[in-house]
């Protein structure tokens, strides 16, 4: 699903990779060429305004959506999810320029920069939704709370040496009990990231779907689940072994026996920028060296 961009943009945030040098400079570059063509320019404090050189346009990372348009990422796909991060509860539209190595979620390579600048100023792009999670975690520890992911929440074991165990419902029925080093529970978006390590399907963005992947599962069920978008997963950690629980590669915290982590579609998309069409399969092919005949 996509919406032709229809208004000028006024505030536009930059976030570089902070130990990136190509990337910082880019950003710098970035924030230049904006603020000379008469928009405002706002990077998220303090790290990356520093390392950046941008200590006047620094905000507070929690006030870093406020008012903002749209949203650069200079970086590699960890930086575009970060980003993503930082602004999806406002809505906001990221752009994400690859300065990593894969780079699946970004759209404009460095040398094509100023040329997407120009594109962005006059409202010549397109802004594509993708479906991201709805995490709430009914914990007493720092894990607690709701979130929001867009490629996946992995619930795996804290130390090595001992095996996860998880009961898991699915639409508040019991469905089994995983014996696993984890459990992944991914979006279309994020079927090329960690669940297709653990050998779980791939699946076009342009779909709308859960996908519950196992990592390294003790067991003899060890498939991957493709769910409907409007169905609940929630698993509940059924002993005393440290789990952990991770969004996007974000670690958010420990999970005890008895702590409840239930996954669901968010209600409001993720929202990329797009400068063409994007062939998902074109890009799968790119991205993975698959060869032509």
């Amino acid at each position: 699903m996509s919406a032709s961009a229809t208004s000028g943009l006024r505030t536009v945030g930059v976030v570089p990779h902070r130990d990136r040098p190509e990337a910082l400079d880019l950003a710098e570059h970035a924030s230049r060429w904006l603020a000379a063509a008469g928009l405002a320019v706002v990077v998220p404090s303090p790290d990356c305004a520093d390392r950046a050189a941008l200590q006047t346009l620094a905000v507070d990372a929690e006030a870093f959506a406020l008012g903002l348009d749209l949203a650069i990422s200079l970086g590699g796909d960890g930086t575009m999810l970060r980003t993503v991060d930082l602004v999806a509860d406002a809505g906001i539209p990221v752009l994400g320029v690859n300065v990593g190595q894969l780079g699946y979620l970004t759209e404009v390579e460095p040398v094509d920069l100023d040329f997407a600048l120009q594109r962005l100023v006059s409202g010549d792009y397109r802004v594509e939704e993708r479906m991201a999670l709805e995490v709430r975690v009914d914990s007493l520890g720092l894990a607690g709370g709701r979130w929001s992911a867009l490629n996946e929440a992995v619930v795996e074991k804290a130390r090595h040496g001992s095996v996860l165990r998880l009961d898991v419902d699915i639409n508040g029925g019991f469905f089994t009990s995983y014996a696993a080093d984890g459990v992944i529970v991914a979006t279309p978006t994020g079927s090329t990231a960690y669940s297709f390590s653990a050998r779980g399907p791939i699946v076009s963005p342009r779909l709308r779907c859960l996908l519950l992947t196992p990592v390294s599962p003790h067991m003899l069920f060890d498939r991957s689940l493709v769910l409907d978008p409007d169905e609940e997963l929630r698993f509940t950690v059924t002993d005393d072994r440290a789990a952990v629980l991770t969004l996007d590669g974000r670690e958010i915290g420990e999970l005890a026996a008895g702590d409840v982590v239930v996954c669901t579609a968010a209600r409001a998309p993720t929202r990329i920028v797009t400068l063409a069409p994007r062939d998902f399969h074109q890009i799968l092919k790119a991205k993975f060296g698959l060869a032509d005949r």
